[in-house]
C-alpha cells in the first residue's frame, strides 16, 4: 500500500480509528478501498447482468425525461471524475508529483461511471423499467462518500484554510451528483412499448415495480388497502404473470419431458422388449407377439410383461422437472444459502454487545454501530429469506400448472388399455393430490441441504463458545426427535380412528336428517339421540388421546430449547472448576440454541414430505408413461377413391395384450350413403366405430375416412355448460342452423319446459336432463358441426319409439336433413332398416353379410335370424308409438304431474322420491360453496321440479335467493363469537387457562433472569461449589416447571375446546330433533349435514390447534416485551408506535388474504370437475377435433385458479416483510437502550433483552398468521350457533298436562272449527273442520292431490301447528299435551316405508320395551315371520341405510310391524300408491281389519276398493269436507265420490 499512497499517507492508523471517540479513516483509505468498492461491484456484476439483458428482451423504452436527466448526470459525474485525473497529470507537470493512487482512483472511477452511464442506455433499449444493480451501485457510492464527506469538513473546520481547493470542489460536486443518482434510481421508467402491461386490463403491478418495491414488496400494498375496505371478488385479481401462465409453463415443461421420453426409447433396448419399443403396426414382429400373447396363459403373460418392464428404463419426470424448473429454483436456493449464513452474524454481534458493555474505556460508537449492524443484519436476512420463499412458492406454483397440464393432455391422448388401468378418481387425484404435494415440498425442499448446514454451523459456534459440554446438548436434542417421531405417528394412528367414528355420525346424521319425519311421527327421537351420542362419545374420546399425545409434544418443542441449554450449561459448570459461565457465553448459546430448533424440527418433516412425493413422483411418471393413441392409424387425406369411409383387411384389439376384438373387416360405404350395422349385443358395433376414430389399437390392414366426422357416442356425452353450448360445441351461432336442428332432434318442446329455455345450465353429467334428452343434445351436437361423415352410435336406443320415429325421418332417413352425406348407424330398430342403403351384419368381431335390405333378406343367413329375433319386440313399441302420441318424451322435463292428471297421480310419490334424493345430492354438492353461479341456476332448474307431498309449490326465484345467501361469509367476525366460544368451553375454565398461559410465561421469564443473574456472578469472585449448585438447581427448577406448566396449560385448553366441542355439537343435534318439520321442509338437508361435518370437525380439530398457536405467540410476544422493558424501561416509549403499526399491517392482512383463501378455494373445483368431464367424453372431444378448444379451456382454469394462489402468496411475503421489519425495531431499539443505559446495566440483562428481542420475529409473524385462522375457523362456531337457535316445536313432554297413562281409552276423535297451514305466511290447507268420529270406526279419507288429506293425518301428530280451532281426542285437547305424550299414543303406516340402517329389531322397536315374543308376534301377523326366520341372523338382521337390502313390499310390511307391536287405540294408514304391489297392499288390509278391529282407523285410499267397506268416507275438496257418509249413501247421492267410483269402475 506504502507504493500506492507513498509514505506520507498511511494505510490504517489504529488510533485514529477504533481508539478514539472522533473516528476517522485515513485518506489513503478512503480513496483506495471506499472508491473501489463500488466500482469494483459494477465490473463483477457487468457480466452477468449483459448476458442477462441480451437473453431478456422486454421491449422498448421511449427516451423519457428521467432517462435524459440520469444520464447527464452520469456524463457529468465521468467529468468530475476526470477533472481529478487531469488536475494530477497538471501537477505533475507543475513539478508537484503526487502518489500512484491520485492517477488511479479517478481514472477507474471515471472509467466505472462511463459504464454506468452505458448500462443506463442499454438498459432502456431493452425495456428494464427498474434497475437493481444501478440501485446498489448508486447506493454503495453514497455509503462509501459519507466518509470522506465527514472527514473532509473535519479537516476543514480545524485548519484554517481548504489546503486543495479543487479536489475538495470536485468531490462536493461528486457526491451531489451521486446522490441525485440514487434518488432519481428509485423512480420507474415507463412500460416499453408494446408490452402486455399496456393492454392488460388488470396487469400484475409486479412486472412495473420498482426494485425497492420489488425487493419489500410494496406494489403489493394496493390490493392489501383494496380487500381492507371491501370483500375482495375475482374481479379485483390482476392478472397471472406471463411466465407463471400454463401457456408458458405447460410447453417448457412438455419440451424437457419430451426430451426424456426420446432418451428412454433412443438407448439401446433388450431384444425382450420389442412390444416396448412401438415399432411401425405393420411389423410381423407385433403380430406374433400379439397372437403368443394372446393365446398364452394368464400367468406367462404377466411374466411377460413384469419382465419388460423391468427392462425397460422409463423416462425420468423427476430429471424433466429439475431441467425445466431448476434454474429458477436454484435463484431461491443462492438466496436461502445467504441467509444461512447471515443468520450467523447476530449471535456473534450480540457477544461484541455484551463484552462492549463489560468495558468501560470504550468508545459509545463501538455500540451504537453494533446496534445499527444487527438491525441491518437482522433486515437483510428478512429480506433474503423471503426473496427465497418467494422464489420457492412460485417455483411450487409453476411445477403443479405444468403437472395439471401435462396429465390434462396426456388424458386426451392415451390409450384404453392404459386408460382402463386408473379410474376417472384415481387421474383426479393426480391433479389433485399429488401436484399438490410437489407444490408443498418445493416450498421447503432447500431444507434438505439448509438444515444440516445450518446444524454444521449452529455446532461449530456452539463448540467455540462451551467446548464439548455443547454434545451433552445436542445429545438430548437428538433423543427428542425418535419421542416425536413416536407422537406423530400415534397421533396418525388416532386420526384414523377418529376418521371412521366421524364418518359412522354422519352417516347416521343422513339418514335421521332424511327420515326425520317418521322419527317425529314415532316419537322416536331420543333413541336416535343416544345412538349418535354414543358414537360422538367415542370420538371424543380418541381426541382426548389425541390432546394428551398433543400437550406432550408441545412441552417437548417448548422445552427442548431449554433442556438442551440447561444440559450443556450444567456440564460445562461442572466440568471443569475453572469454567465459568459468564453472559456472553451464556445468551449467545442461547441464541444458537434458538436457530438449531428450527431445522431440527423440519428436517423429520421435509423428510416425511419427500417420500410422499416420491410415491406421487412414479405415479406421475407412470400416467405420463402409457401409450399413446396412434394418431395415424386412420388416413384421413384419401381422396383417391370415390369411397368415404373404407376399412380393408381390418385387425383391431382394445389393447396389444388383449386378443384381437375384430377380425378381417372389410367394409366399403359409398360417399353419401347411409349404411346400418346391426348385430347382436356384444358383437363388435360400437367396436367398429371406435376403429374409424382411431381408438382402437390396428394390429394390420388400413382404414381411411374421408372429411371431417361428427361422432354421437351410445352414452350420449354432456358437458357441465348451457345447453346451447353443448349443441354448438365451439362453432359460431346461427340463429336459422340452430333452429333447424333443434326441430329435427325433437328439441323444441323441452326448451320450453326447461327454466332457461337454451341457456340452461346443465349439471354434471347431464343431471337434469332425461337419458332421452341428453341422447338428442348429442345428435344435435353433431348435426349442427356440419361434417362430411357421421359415425351414429346406437342413438335412438335412449328415446321413446315415436320420437325415434321422427328423428329417423327427419335427421337421419333418405328425407332427413343428413342426405347426401355419409352415414354409418349402429341400431337395433328393425324398423328403418328397410330404408338404408346397406346393411353391414356383424357375427362375433366379424362382418358375416353385407347389402342390401332385400338383399339380405333374401339370403336367409344371420340378418334373417336377427329380423326374426328383433321384429316382435319392435312391432309391439311400434303399435305404443301410435297408440300415445300424447308425446310423453315432451312431458318427461316437468315432472311436476299437474293436477288434472288424476289417472297418473298413482306414480306420484315414486317420482317425488327420486326427485326428493336428486335434489338432496344437489344440496350436498352444492353447500360446499364451490361454485356458486352455475348451482345457482342449477337449483333453479330442478326447483322446477320440486314437489313435495306439500303441494305448495315454491317460486324457483325465491329459492335462488335463498340458497344464494348462504354463501362465504364476508367481514370481521364479531366480538360476541369469540365470547360464545369462551362461554362454550366455560367462563371459569378459560380463565384458568389464561392463566396457566401467564404462569408458564413468568417461569420461563423467571428462568432467563436467573440465568443472566447466575452470568453475573462471573464478575464477582464467589464462585463456590454450592454456589454452582445452587444455581443449576434452581435454573433446572425453574425451567421444569415451565415444561410442566406448558403441559398443564395445553391439555387444560385441550380438554376445554372437547368440552366446547362436545357442548356445541350436543346443543345443534339437540335443537336439530327438537326443530319444527317446516324448517326439514325449506332447509337442502346438504346445508345442514354441512354443519354436523364441516363446522363441528373445524371445531374438534382446527380450531384447538389455532388457539394453541395463537396463546403461544401471544404470550411469547408479551414476554419479550415485558423482559425488555423491565431491563430498559425506555423502552416503553417505542412500543406504542410499533404496536400500532403492528396492529394496521394485520389488519390489512387478515382481511384480503381471508378473501383471497376463498377465492382461491372457489376456482380451485371447476379444474378436476372439468377433468373428470373431459376423461369420460374424451372419444367425442378428439373424434371433433376439439382436442386444442379443451386443452385450452382447462388451462385457462388453472390460470383462473393461480390469479387467487399467487397473490395469497405475495400476501404472506408481505407480512412477513413488514412484521419483521418490526421486529427488527424492537432489536434495534433494545440495543440501543441497552448501549445508552450501559452504566446501570449489567451484562446479564443485556444478554437477556436482545436475546429476547432476537427472537419476537417469528412470533410476530406467527401471531398475525393464526388471528387470520382464528378468525376464519370461529365462523364455524358461529354457522353451528346459528343452528342451534332455531325456533324449537312444542315441549315433547309436559309435566302439569301429562294424560293418564292408559288414554286413549275409547279413540274418540273430534275437530272442532280447525284449519291449518304449512308455514307462516301461506294460504290454509285445511279450512274450518268439523267432525265427530266415535271409538272404533273405520274412516276413508279420499280426495285429489292437494286437497289436504296427508295435512289431516300430521295435524293429528301435530307436525302441524292448527291456525285456528282445536282437535280433542277422548275429550283430552291434543294441543296442551307434550308432543311424545300424543305421538306415543297414535301409530301411523306412512306413505314411503323408512328404515333406518340397523338391525331389524331396531327397527321396530328402538326403545327395547317389548320383549322377543311379542316382536315375534307382531312379525307373524304382519307375514314377515317366514321371511325373518330363515334368515341366519333372525331378529339381528342388518338393515342396509334405507333398508335397500329388503324389497320395498317387506319394507311396508316392516312398518306394519311396528303398528302391531304399538297396538294403540288410534291408526293412521296413509295408503302407499304405486310404490306397492297390490299383493301386499291385500295382506296389509286383511290384517288391518282382523288385528284393529276395535280401534278407530283412518286411511288416505287412493284405491277405492278398500274403503267400500267402512263406516265412513270424508271426502276432501280443496281443504275443506265435501261429504261425509257410509259409502253406499255417497254414492246414492251421485256426487264427488260416486265419480270417483265410477273412474274406479265401482259403481255403474
Amino acid at each position: 500500500m506504502d507504493w500506492l499512497c507513498g509514505p506520507e499517507l498511511p494505510f490504517w492508523v489504529t488510533n485514529e480509528t477504533l481508539h478514539t471517540n472522533q473516528p476517522d479513516l485515513p485518506e489513503c483509505f478512503q480513496l483506495s478501498v471506499l472508491s473501489w468498492l463500488p466500482c469494483a461491484f459494477l465490473w463483477a456484476a457487468f457480466p452477468v447482468y449483459l448476458f442477462y439483458l441480451k437473453t431478456n428482451k422486454k421491449g422498448y423504452i421511449m427516451m423519457s425525461l428521467l432517462n435524459r436527466v440520469k444520464t447527464v448526470f452520469g456524463l457529468f459525474l465521468w467529468i468530475v471524475c476526470w477533472t481529478d485525473l487531469f488536475y494530477t497529470f497538471h501537477e505533475l507537470r507543475q513539478g508537484h508529483s503526487q502518489p500512484p493512487i491520485y492517477f488511479i482512483t479517478p481514472l477507474v472511477l471515471g472509467m466505472t461511471m462511463l459504464l454506468a452511464t452505458f448500462l443506463i442506455q442499454y438498459e432502456r433499449l431493452r425495456g428494464v423499467q427498474s434497475s437493481g444493480v444501478l440501485f446498489i451501485f448508486w447506493f454503495l457510492s453514497v455509503v462509501c462518500a459519507i466518509v470522506p464527506f465527514r472527514s473532509k469538513i473535519l479537516k476543514a473546520s480545524s485548519q484554517s484554510d481548504v489546503p486543495d481547493k479543487l479536489r475538495f470542489t470536485t468531490f462536493y460536486f461528486y457526491f451531489g451528483l451521486v446522490v441525485c443518482e440514487l434518488i432519481l434510481c428509485c423512480f420507474n421508467e415507463k412500460p416499453p412499448l408494446f408490452s402486455d402491461v399496456v393492454t392488460d386490463p388488470n396487469p400484475c403491478p409486479e412486472t412495473t415495480a420498482g426494485f425497492l418495491s420489488t425487493v419489500t414488496f410494496w406494489w403489493f400494498t394496493s390490493l392489501a388497502i383494496k380487500g381492507y375496505k371491501m370483500p375482495l371478488e375475482a374481479k379485483d385479481l390482476w392478472s397471472l404473470n406471463q411466465r407463471d401462465s400454463s401457456k408458458v409453463m405447460v410447453p417448457k415443461f412438455l419440451r424437457e419431458w419430451e426430451k426424456e421420453q426420446a432418451k428412454a426409447k433412443s438407448e439401446p433396448n433388450l431384444p425382450n422388449q420389442a412390444a416396448y419399443a412401438k415399432p411401425p403396426p405393420s411389423t410381423s414382429n407385433h403380430t406374433a407377439g400379439g397372437g403368443e400373447l394372446g393365446e398364452s396363459s394368464p400367468e406367462e403373460v404377466e411374466v411377460l410383461l413384469s419382465s419388460q418392464k423391468a427392462t425397460s428404463r422409463q423416462p425420468s419426470f423427476l430429471r424433466a422437472l429439475i431441467k425445466a424448473f431448476g434454474p429458477y429454483f436454484l435463484i431461491g436456493s443462492a438466496f436461502k444459502l445467504l441467509q444461512d449464513v447471515i443468520t450467523f452474524i447476530n449471535p456473534q454481534l450480540l457477544r461484541m454487545l455484551i463484552s462492549f458493555t463489560k468495558q468501560t474505556n470504550v468508545p459509545d460508537w463501538w455500540g451504537y454501530a453494533l446496534a445499527f449492524l444487527m438491525f441491518f443484519t437482522a433486515l437483510l436476512q428478512t429480506l433474503i429469506l423471503h426473496h427465497h420463499f418467494q422464489y420457492c412458492f412460485i417455483t411450487g406454483m409453476n411445477v403443479r400448472t405444468a403437472i395439471i397440464g401435462a396429465i390434462y393432455r396426456k388424458a386426451l391422448v392415451i390409450t384404453n388399455a392404459a386408460k382402463r388401468s386408473s379410474t376417472v378418481g384415481e387421474i383426479v387425484n393426480l391433479m389433485s393430490v399429488d401436484a399438490q404435494r410437489f407444490m408443498d415440498l418445493t416450498t421447503f425442499l432447500n431444507m434438505l441441504w439448509s438444515a444440516p448446514l445450518q446444524i454444521m454451523l449452529a455446532l461449530y459456534f456452539l463448540w467455540q463458545n462451551l467446548g464439548p459440554s455443547v454434545l451433552a446438548g445436542v445429545a438430548v436434542m437428538i433423543m427428542l426427535i425418535p419421542f416425536n417421531a413416536f407422537i406423530a405417528m400415534k397421533t396418525r394412528a388416532y386420526q384414523v380412528e377418529q376418521m371412521q367414528y366421524k364418518d359412522q355420525r354422519i352417516k347416521l346424521m343422513n339418514e335421521i336428517l332424511n327420515g326425520i319425519k317418521v322419527l317425529k311421527l314415532y316419537a322416536w327421537e331420543t333413541s336416535f339421540k343416544e345412538k349418535v351420542l354414543a358414537i360422538r362419545q367415542k370420538e371424543l374420546h380418541v381426541l382426548r388421546k389425541t390432546a394428551y399425545l398433543g400437550a406432550a409434544s408441545t412441552m417437548a418443542w417448548t422445552s427442548a430449547p431449554f433442556l438442551v441449554a440447561l444440559t450443556s450449561f450444567a456440564v460445562y459448570v461442572t466440568v471443569d472448576k475453572n469454567n465459568i459461565l459468564d453472559a456472553e457465553k451464556a445468551f449467545v448459546s442461547l441464541s444458537l440454541f434458538n436457530i438449531l430448533r428450527f431445522p431440527l424440527n423440519m428436517l423429520p418433516q421435509v423428510i416425511s414430505g419427500l417420500v410422499q412425493a416420491s410415491v406421487s413422483l412414479k405415479r406421475i411418471q407412470s400416467f405420463l408413461s402409457h401409450d399413446e393413441l396412434d394418431p395415424n392409424s386412420v388416413d384421413r387425406k384419401n381422396a383417391g377413391t370415390e369411397f368415404s369411409v373404407s376399412i380393408v383387411n381390418g385387425k383391431f384389439t382394445w389393447s396389444k395384450e388383449d386378443a384381437p376384438v375384430l377380425h378381417n373387416i372389410n367394409v366399403m360405404v359409398p360417399q353419401g350413403s347411409l349404411l346400418a350395422v346391426v348385430g347382436h349385443v356384444g358383437c363388435g358395433k360400437s367396436s367398429l366405430i371406435s376403429a374409424l376414430l382411431g381408438d382402437m389399437e390396428k394390429l394390420e390392414g388400413e382404414v381411411s375416412v374421408r372429411g371431417s366426422v361428427a361422432y354421437v357416442p351410445q352414452q350420449a356425452w354432456i358437458q357441465n355448460a348451457t345447453l346451447r353450448d353443448n349443441i354448438l360445441f365451439g362453432k359460431n351461432y346461427d340463429e336459422r342452423k340452430y333452429r333447424r336442428v333443434l326441430d329435427a332432434c325433437a328439441l323444441t318442446p323441452d326448451l320450453e319446459v326447461l327454466p332457461g329455455g337454451d341457456m340452461t345450465e346443465i349439471g354434471e353429467k347431464g343431471i337434469n336432463l332425461s337419458g332421452g334428452q341428453r341422447q338428442r343434445v348429442s345428435l344435435a351436437r353433431a348435426l349442427y358441426s356440419d361434417t362430411e361423415v357421421y359415425l351414429l352410435d346406437d342413438p335412438l336406443s335412449a328415446v321413446d319409439a315415436h320420437v325415434s320415429k321422427h328423428i329417423f325421418d327427419n335427421l337421419i332417413g333418405p328425407e332427413g336433413l343428413l342426405k347426401g352425406k355419409t352415414r354409418i348407424l349402429v341400431t337395433h330398430g328393425i324398423s328403418f332398416l328397410p330404408q338404408v342403403d346397406n346393411i353391414v351384419v356383424m357375427v362375433d368381431g366379424r362382418v358375416s353379410e353385407m347389402g342390401s335390405y332385400v338383399d339380405l333378406f333374401k339370403q336367409n343367413g344371420a340378418f334373417a335370424e336377427f329380423l326374426r329375433n328383433y321384429a316382435l319386440e319392435d312391432i309391439v313399441e311400434e303399435d305404443e308409438a301410435t297408440e300415445d302420441l300424447m308425446d310423453e318424451e315432451e312431458l318427461f322435463p316437468d315432472d311436476v304431474l299437474s293436477n288434472h292428471h288424476t289417472d297418473m297421480v298413482d306414480n306420484e310419490p315414486v317420482i317425488n322420491e327420486a326427485r326428493k334424493s336428486f335434489l338432496r345430492q344437489i344440496s350436498i354438492v352444492s353447500s360446499e360453496g364451490d361454485n356458486v353461479r352455475c348451482r345457482s341456476v342449477r337449483r333453479h332448474g330442478c326447483s322446477q321440479r320440486k314437489h313435495l307431498e306439500s303441494q305448495e309449490k315454491k317460486n324457483p326465484q325465491e329459492v335462488e335467493k335463498l340458497i344464494q345467501a348462504e354463501t362465504a361469509e364476508t367481514g370481521r367476525v364479531k366480538t360476541k363469537v369469540y365470547l360464545e366460544y369462551a362461554k362454550a368451553v366455560g367462563p371459569l375454565l378459560s380463565v384458568i387457562i389464561i392463566l396457566l398461559y401467564g404462569c408458564q410465561s413468568a417461569a420461563s421469564i423467571g428462568a432467563n433472569i436467573w440465568l443472566s443473574q447466575w452470568t453475573n456472578d462471573a464478575a464477582s469472585v464467589n464462585q463456590t461449589a454450592e454456589n454452582v449448585n445452587m444455581r443449576v438447581g434452581v435454573y433446572a427448577a425453574l425451567g421444569i416447571a415451565q415444561g410442566i406448566l406448558v403441559m398443564i396449560s395445553s391439555f387444560t385448553l385441550a380438554m376445554g375446546n372437547i368440552g366446547a366441542a362436545r357442548k356445541l355439537h350436543f346443543n345443534l343435534l339437540a335443537n336439530k330433533l327438537h326443530t319444527p318439520q317446516s324448517f326439514f321442509d325449506t332447509t337442502p338437508i346438504g346445508r345442514i349435514i354441512n354443519r354436523f361435518s364441516k363446522d363441528i370437525y373445524v371445531i374438534d380439530e382446527a380450531l384447538p390447534s389455532t388457539v394453541l398457536m395463537f396463546l403461544g405467540t401471544f404470550f411469547v410476544s408479551l414476554s419479550t416485551m415485558i423482559v425488555i422493558i423491565s431491563s430498559t424501561p425506555y423502552f416503553a416509549i417505542v412500543i406504542v408506535p410499533l404496536a400500532v403499526i403492528y396492529i394496521f399491517v394485520q389488519r390489512f392482512y387478515v382481511a384480503t388474504s381471508r378473501q383471497l383463501k376463498r377465492l382461491e378455494s372457489v376456482s380451485r373445483s371447476p379444474i378436476y370437475s372439468h377433468f373428470s368431464e373431459t376423461i369420460t367424453g374424451s372419444s367425442v372431444i378428439r373424434a371433433y377435433g376439439r382436442h386444442t378448444a379443451f386443452v385450452l379451456m382447462s388451462d385457462i382454469k388453472v390460470d383462473e385458479n393461480q390469479k387467487s394462489y399467487y397473490p395469497g402468496i405475495v400476501s404472506n411475503r408481505w407480512l412477513g416483510v413488514r412484521i419483521e421489519f418490526i421486529g427488527n425495531c424492537l432489536v434495534l431499539f433494545a440495543a440501543l437502550f441497552a448501549v445508552i443505559g450501559k452504566k446501570s446495566l449489567n451484562p446479564g440483562l443485556v444478554g437477556l433483552s436482545v436475546s429476547y428481542a432476537l427472537q419476537v420475529t417469528m412470533s410476530l409473524n406467527w401471531m398475525v398468521r393464526m388471528t387470520s385462522d382464528l378468525e376464519n375457523n370461529i365462523v364455524a362456531v358461529e354457522r353451528v350457533k346459528e343452528y342451534s337457535e332455531t325456533k324449537p316445536e312444542a315441549p315433547w313432554e309436559v309435566e302439569d298436562k301429562k294424560p293418564p297413562p292408559e288414554w286413549p281409552m275409547k279413540g274418540n276423535v273430534e275437530f272442532h272449527n280447525y284449519s291449518v297451514r304449512y308455514r307462516e305466511g301461506l294460504d290454509l290447507v285445511l279450512k274450518n273442520l268439523t267432525l265427530n268420529v266415535t271409538g272404533g270406526e273405520k274412516i276413508g279419507i279420499v280426495g285429489r292431490t292437494g286437497a289436504g288429506k296427508s295435512s289431516m293425518t300430521l295435524c293429528l301428530f301435530r307436525l302441524l301447528e292448527a291456525a285456528a280451532g282445536e282437535i280433542a281426542i277422548d275429550d283430552v285437547k291434543i294441543a296442551e299435551i307434550g308432543l311424545h305424550d300424543l305421538r306415543s299414543k297414535l301409530t301411523i303406516i306412512p306413505q314411503e316405508p323408512v328404515l333406518f340402517s340397523g338391525t331389524l329389531r331396531m327397527n321396530l322397536d328402538p326403545f327395547d320395551s317389548y320383549s322377543d315374543d311379542e316382536v315375534w308376534k307382531a312379525l307373524e301377523h304382519s307375514h314377515l315371520h317366514k321371511f325373518v326366520s330363515n334368515q341366519s341372523a333372525k331378529l339381528e338382521l342388518q338393515c342396509s341405510e334405507g333398508g335397500e337390502n329388503l324389497s320395498v313390499g317387506q319394507r311396508q310390511l316392516v312398518c306394519l310391524a311396528r303398528a302391531l307391536l304399538r297396538k294403540t287405540r288410534i291408526l293412521i294408514l296413509d295408503e302407499a300408491t304405486a310404490a306397492i304391489d297390490l299383493e301386499t297392499d291385500d295382506l296389509i288390509q286383511s290384517t288391518i281389519r282382523t288385528q284393529f278391529e276395535d280401534c278407530t282407523v283412518f286411511t288416505i285410499a287412493h284405491r277405492l276398493n278398500t274403503i267400500m267397506d267402512y263406516t265412513r268416507v270424508l271426502v276432501l275438496d280443496k281443504g275443506q269436507i265435501a261429504e261425509f257418509d257410509t259409502p253406499a249413501n255417497l254414492i246414492s247421492q251421485r256426487g264427488i265420490f260416486y265419480g270417483m267410483a265410477k273412474d274406479a269402475g265401482l259403481a255403474q
